[in-house]
């Protein structure tokens, strides 16, 4: 695994985990948690994972298109 796909991959992580935290948030009644501000990090972590994705996405292309320059 490349630096990239894993620095990619550890920041897909860290949204997955931003999103279950508010996400338990939200569900929780009694966390007194204020909903706008708990949707505004729901997007925020959605669209963090979906940058990861990318990046990874293009790296295993690019590694991709190298592996097939040199074939």
């Amino acid at each position: 695994m490349s630096t990239v796909s894993a620095i990619a991959s550890s920041g897909m992580m860290t949204a997955a985990a931003r999103l279950a935290t508010s996400a338990a948030k939200v569900a929780n009644p009694n966390s007194g948690a204020d909903l706008s501000t708990e949707a505004v990090n729901q997007i925020e972590a959605r669209l963090d994972f979906s940058a990861n994705a990318l990046v990874l996405r293009a790296d295993s292309r690019m590694t991709g298109a190298l592996l097939d320059m040199l074939a």
